[in-house]
């Protein structure tokens, strides 16, 4: 007869003490989120069967997982996926872990060109994962999407990405280089959508450890955030067709100098869009 202490409901209890001993904020989510994912079921059904007892091997491997979760290790990367958007993205230490807030980036873009829209070549720029890119394109079946990220290895990642979720990459190519330095100066884009780096790097401090300690710092901060933005918008117009479309993802506190910026560069309309937390973490640049 099973032990009680091995069986799920316990081992849950179990694993939040020790999580919320370790100042992990969501300690109770996390460890279900890691044993669901290790036995193979939904979250929800871990009480369907809370008295199911876990083998010595099962034992071994969870605990090794919260383990790794007591010392900040994100839960994405320790099962290798994040849900985003309608898609699961596989992740790892190359690549950013996909934030809700991307998702209202992504939301904001399919809500401005409808279903309707006539097909459209669009750029994920600093695409790490890939996770806006193949959104749009799961959304927008006749758009071409292109990728660009300075990282090999994230690149790999949006690879697979790719294949798994869109099941083919004829309607995508990836390139390789520093923001626009690796695409043919004949490529023009419709739309260009980017997450890229914004967080200033004197606010490293005051990061989460789960972020600072494990996220790909070449993909979160920047040592200067308006040369580095000036960058993207100069060498953005090129490969922007007439009254094409930039979207960024950005620091709260640069919206409005990124809005200022990018009119005085030329560009015709620029607006800035609130996430859910009240803050401007979106912008909307148009060419002339």
């Amino acid at each position: 007869m099973a032990d009680s202490q091995d069986n799920v409901l316990t081992l849950l209890k179990k694993s939040e003490e020790f999580l919320k001993k370790k100042n992990i904020p969501s300690a109770r989510l996390d460890a279900e989120i890691l044993l669901a994912d290790l036995l193979k079921i939904q979250r929800v059904k871990l009480y369907v069967d809370f008295e199911r007892p876990l083998s010595v091997s099962e034992k071994d491997e969870y605990r090794e997982r919260i383990v790794q979760r007591s010392k900040f290790r994100p839960t994405a990367y320790i099962i290798g996926r994040k849900a985003f958007f309608d898609s699961e993205f596989q992740v790892n230490e190359s690549v950013l872990i996909p934030r809700p807030e991307t998702e209202e980036l992504v939301a904001w873009v399919l809500e401005e060109y409808s279903e309707k829209a006539s097909s459209l070549n669009a750029l994920d720029l600093c695409s790490g994962s890939g996770c806006i890119g193949i959104s749009l394109a799961k959304a927008r079946q006749n758009w071409q999407v292109s990728f660009s990220d300075l990282s090999a290895e994230a690149l790999e990642i949006n690879r697979k990405n790719i294949q798994e979720i869109l099941n083919s990459q004829d309607r995508s190519e990836l390139f390789q280089g520093d923001l626009f330095s690796s695409l043919p100066p004949e490529k023009t884009f419709d739309l260009i959508v980017s997450n890229p780096p914004y967080i200033p790097e004197s606010e490293k401090p005051s990061i989460m450890p789960d972020v600072a300690e494990y996220e790909p710092h070449l993909a979160l901060f920047v040592q200067d955030f308006e040369n580095f933005h000036k960058r993207i918008l100069i060498e953005a117009l090129p490969f922007l067709k007439p009254s094409g479309t930039i979207y960024l993802e950005t620091h709260p506190k640069y919206a409005g100098w990124l809005k200022e910026t990018a009119l005085s560069l030329g560009y015709s309309e620029a607006i800035s869009k609130k996430d859910l937390s009240g803050r401007d973490s979106f912008v909307r640049l148009k060419r002339a």
